[in-house]
């Protein structure tokens, strides 16, 4: 004898089941929200036969991170450019201390919008202080003086060897591995070096010591990445350079009288040379380059660093009418294949399986 609730509850539960199938089927044809309402950039699938249909996602055009790219590198090839062109007016100390207060300020903007109040520990402060002092506080003023005696091609040309003494630093001290190509690339590079400062020390605008003062900010810029690579896998990339440049501020503060007087004293085009500075090369060119590097892999973005050079050469000629000496191109040339050699990673070595006996 069948039990005929039983039968009715089968048949009561085979129609609730036909319509959720039927409402998640309906579903698949309309966009899914997500965390926070946006959607999600996947396929919706049913428990029907119904076929799903695919999400148009939002992708980022093409055009973009290499726009990105390009704007990045003319103003970091403009910062040199920019230098040259204000050391009439402006001493080493008092130009750093206006460009970072201006990049300070417009950076801290920046970074409170988008990644919020910092919160480094006392370790990292450590760290942030020693990258301030060094990558905005002495890097800024050498680079500054050397510009006084070397065109800003050369300068270029020069600070360009830092991936070679970045490469250099992590092998001794992050224990990363000293390679064939880092030795040869290395040697490559300084005598690049080397023919550089034998067409300064022939040339009325140029002198040695700007080429070793050029030297020492790349020098210190190389150790400021070595200190800040364990710092922005805990912070943010943009917190660690905020707080970088303030601390570089306030370190070039006794040039405070300098920069009052000469800022009275230079023309207006001058003062916003000055402001430019702090504005596009520091701070929006960090934004850009951030940006061109969550769209491109680091290496890709690394090579176009290479192009720095030769469009600050391009730029000196046409606004400063002036460009390295001749020896100075084969040097920076040379110098420049030395760190392409030394960023070469070696082929890994594949093991030879045994053939089975």
């Amino acid at each position: 004898m069948r039990d005929v609730s039983t039968e009715g509850v089968s048949v009561r539960q085979n129609r609730e089941l036909r319509a959720v199938s039927a409402y998640r089927a309906a579903l698949s044809v309309f966009r899914v929200p997500g965390v926070g309402g946006r959607p999600y950039h996947r396929r919706v699938t049913s428990t029907s036969t119904t076929t799903p249909i695919d999400e148009p996602t939002t992708t980022t055009p093409s055009w973009m991170p290499v726009t990105a790219v390009g704007v990045t590198l003319v103003l970091w090839a403009s910062a040199f450019v920019g230098i040259r062109h204000l050391g009439h007016d402006f001493s080493p100390g008092a130009l750093s201390l206006g460009r970072l207060l201006v990049g300070a300020v417009v950076l801290g903007v920046a970074a409170l919008a988008t990644a919020g109040v910092p919160r480094p520990t006392r370790r990292q402060w450590v760290s942030i202080v020693a990258i301030g002092v060094l990558w905005f506080g002495i890097y800024n003023v050498a680079l500054n003086a050397g510009e006084r005696r070397v065109d800003a091609g050369t300068a270029a040309m020069l600070i360009q060897i830092s991936p070679v003494l970045i490469a250099l630093l992590a092998a001794t001290f992050l224990n990363e591995r000293f390679t064939v190509y880092l030795g040869l690339g290395l040697a490559l590079a300084f005598s690049g070096v080397g023919l550089i400062s034998l067409s300064a020390s022939g040339d009325s605008n140029h002198d040695v010591l700007g080429v070793v003062l050029c030297l020492l900010s790349a020098l210190v810029y190389s150790i400021s990445v070595i200190l800040q690579k364990p710092l922005v896998a805990k912070l943010a990339a943009i917190h660690v350079t905020w707080l970088a440049c303030t601390i570089g501020a306030i370190v070039c503060l006794p040039f405070l009288g300098q920069l009052a007087t000469q800022v009275r004293d230079a023309p207006v085009s001058s003062s916003l040379w000055l402001v430019y500075l702090g504005v596009f090369p520091t701070a929006v060119a960090f934004t850009t380059y951030a940006y061109a590097l969550r769209h491109m892999s680091a290496t890709s973005l690394g090579v176009t660093t290479y192009l720095v050079p030769p469009i600050t050469i391009v730029m000196g000629v046409l606004l400063l009418d002036e460009a390295p000496p001749a020896m100075a191109y084969a040097g920076g040339a040379l110098a420049l294949v030395g760190v392409a050699v030394a960023r070469r990673k070696p082929r890994p070595v594949v093991a030879k399986l045994a053939p089975p006996a």
